[in-house]
């Protein structure tokens, strides 16, 4: 029962409490350039779940049964990241094939998330943590879905901007800048929610 609750304690944790964006700062690029359309950022919120969840997996087992025991561990980030990088190839011929529309929306922002930092992040804080293979892909699953929480929100949060009156010189990107500053402070009072 302990094991259980810890499970769902990471996986609210990494939802709410240390959000990727939100509360350790990773993954800003797509954040801002993927949302300004909701479905746009459903859309990168899919993609990111899905090399996150994977990407968390292949990492934990290329860690511990690659590189520890050949004592290589030094090369941990090189190794993550070609992981990530095969694994972000294979979701954009996937989402080429099956959405062409979804990837023409995502643009240069799906081959991006091979350098987005919230992927690499969770693949070396699983690491550090010492999750377990089942924390490991529960913590990758809950981060991934706090970066489409947030995306999302904040897509949403766009779009509506666009038709208020907003003075000239916050228009575009500053007031993008001042909601997602906003979006941080909510996201802080979560903080308190998990000791």
């Amino acid at each position: 029962m302990e094991y259980v609750s810890k499970i769902f304690l990471i996986l609210l944790s990494s939802i709410l409490v240390n959000n990727f964006i939100m509360s350790r700062f990773l993954g800003i690029c797509p954040f801002l350039g993927v949302s300004k359309r909701v479905s746009t950022a459903v859309g990168m919120g899919a993609a990111v779940t899905f090399v996150i969840a994977m990407a968390s997996l292949i990492t934990y087992l290329a860690h511990y049964f690659i590189l520890v025991p050949l004592k290589i561990e030094y090369m941990q980030t090189l190794a993550f990241i070609l992981i990530i990088a095969a694994l972000v190839q294979f979701v954009e011929m996937v989402i080429q094939k099956t959405s062409p529309s979804l990837y023409q929306a995502l643009g240069v922002y799906l081959p991006l998330i091979t350098t987005n930092c919230a992927v690499l992040g969770v693949a070396i804080l699983n690491i550090e943590e010492k999750y377990d293979l089942l924390q490991t892909l529960v913590n990758g699953i809950g981060g991934a879905l706090g970066f489409t929480l947030a995306i999302v929100l904040f897509a949403g949060i766009r779009e509506r901007l666009e038709s208020a009156d907003i003075p000239e010189p916050f228009k575009g990107f500053p007031i993008a800048m001042i909601t997602a500053g906003l979006m941080s402070v909510a996201f802080l009072g979560f903080q308190g929610l998990i000791k």
